[in-house]
């Protein structure tokens, strides 16, 4: 009985050994035709037995590199690379620069022209894999100093959970939930916080570009009037993950054109209100993005928080969603140190990001709490008179969208006169305790004069503001 069963089993490993032996070549046919799918599990069973096959770990680095798995392309890739097989030198070289790893990839690159310094096809191939590198390499240099006080991984699925926006900043849901008859993917619609306008991507009829992103008003008590935004907007590629700021003027979206770096890169535009379009959208710095898929950028002005998702190095169902402190002014991380700005660049680390000795306790649990609609009913963000029978509170309460953009200006420019303010006071106590007033006094004139300019405009802005609102509300 033994026997029997040891010769079934010795049967059962000739078997397949056998039959993978006689698929592979067609493996390999599917692998050159970029049938990926097909060809891997045949890859990987031929691996099984025959692991130190070079060939076979440069196939299986090239699928894991196009899956995103890193961890298992560097392993295969790098082994296909010792045992010098040229075409894994372009993927080794592409997959360190995609984790900064410039000068391990400038090695690869090197090794790959040396190899193929007499096919003109494959040199153009390393030119364009060269200037990608070069690109990742400056816009490093672009890196934002931001502060990132959380990170959380959460299935692909299920991401939006991880986005605690109060009311005041309007909601965000999945497709399939507002519109029945959508499939049940991951597409994002959002609602601004009046629940009169919604932005939304989807797919141009007849068009196999892409998806555009589109909006829609509420009329009595269902949404209509379905408008595409404009073309600056809606390019080649996927525009996905809307998101409009309380202003009702400033839109985050998602990509995977306007030259975005791999996948969806996060964009911010602003509706001009003169042209009625929008203006040509800025691609957001590292480490916002990254040759990954970076988006769902959302912010909470009530909160004072932001959130955006990636899926850089993470397994193939996860992302994660950081949350970060959002500045109404875009501040670059100075610094020579190159590896210290690859680090920033990818988020190696969010600790990394942290001002020293501040605690970020009490924001870290605002952003986790959920705002309750009557907390939000009953919130008072400032006191704007309009007139002897109305006052505003909140940004929403804006019926003109132009009125409320100013006032929304007029608020960045107060934060703005703030900071001006306080360095203006530390700048008075340094020249009080010094005896070299010169210099410390020139600072000072200019400082006063810039408080006053920003304390005008802002005046002029809520003029202007509460007039816009009178004469087209009332």
């Amino acid at each position: 009985m033994k026997v029997d069963h040891l010769l079934f089993a010795l049967i059962l490993l000739i078997i397949p050994s056998f039959s993978m032996g006689q698929s592979v070549d067609d493996a390999k046919k599917w692998y050159l035709e970029g049938n990926f799918r097909q060809a891997k599990p045949v890859f990987e069973a031929e691996y099984q037995v025959n692991p130190n096959n070079a060939p076979l770990n440069q196939w299986l680095g090239v699928i894991a590199f196009t899956e995103g798995d890193y961890p298992k392309a560097q392993k295969h890739l790098e082994f296909a690379s010792q045992k010098r097989i040229p075409e894994s030198y372009l993927y080794l070289g592409r997959l360190y620069a995609n984790m900064y790893r410039f000068a391990d990839a400038d090695k690869e690159f090197a090794k790959y022209e040396k190899a193929n310094r007499r096919n003109k096809e494959a040199l153009a191939q390393l030119a364009t894999h060269r200037e990608y590198a070069d690109k990742l390499k400056r816009l490093i240099n672009r890196t934002e100093d931001i502060q990132i006080i959380d990170s959380l991984v959460v299935p692909k699925s299920d991401f939006l959970s991880a986005y605690k926006l109060s009311a005041s900043a309007g909601s965000l849901q999945p497709m399939s939930r507002f519109f029945r008859n959508q499939p049940n993917n991951n597409q994002v619609l959002f609602l601004n916080e009046r629940q009169d306008k919604i932005y939304y991507p989807q797919n141009d009829s007849g068009s196999v570009l892409g998806s555009s992103l589109y909006t829609m008003e509420k009329l009595m008590d269902t949404f209509g009037n379905e408008k595409r935004l404009s073309e600056s907007v809606n390019q080649n590629g996927d525009q996905a993950y809307p998101f409009v700021m309380p202003d009702g003027l400033t839109l985050y979206f998602s990509s995977t054109g306007h030259g975005s770096l791999g996948g969806y890169d996060l964009f911010v535009t602003r509706y001009n209100l003169a042209t009625n379009t929008y203006l040509t959208p800025n691609q957001l710095n590292m480490p916002f993005n990254s040759p990954f898929n970076d988006y769902m950028m959302a912010i909470d002005e009530e909160k004072g928080i932001g959130w955006f998702a990636s899926d850089r190095f993470q397994p193939k169902d996860s992302v994660c969603v950081y949350t970060f402190i959002p500045s109404s002014e875009v501040t670059l991380l100075e610094s020579e140190d190159e590896p210290h700005l690859a680090n920033r660049a990818k988020i190696s680390s969010i600790k990394d990001s942290w001002k020293p000795n501040v605690d970020y306790a009490a924001l870290l649990q605002r952003s986790h709490a959920t705002t309750a609609p009557q907390e939000a009913a009953q919130r008072r963000d400032f006191t704007f008179v309009i007139n002897d029978e109305k006052t505003y509170y909140t940004l929403s309460d804006f019926k003109n969208k132009v009125a409320r953009s100013l006032y929304y200006q007029a608020i960045q420019l107060e934060n703005k006169l703030e900071r001006l303010e306080s360095d203006l006071s530390e700048k008075r106590n340094q020249i009080a305790s010094s005896s070299n007033t010169s210099s410390s006094g020139a600072t000072i004139l200019d400082l006063e004069k810039e408080c006053e300019n920003v304390f005008k405009e802002i005046e002029s802005l809520k003029f202007r503001a509460r007039n816009e609102e009178i004469r087209n509300s009332f």
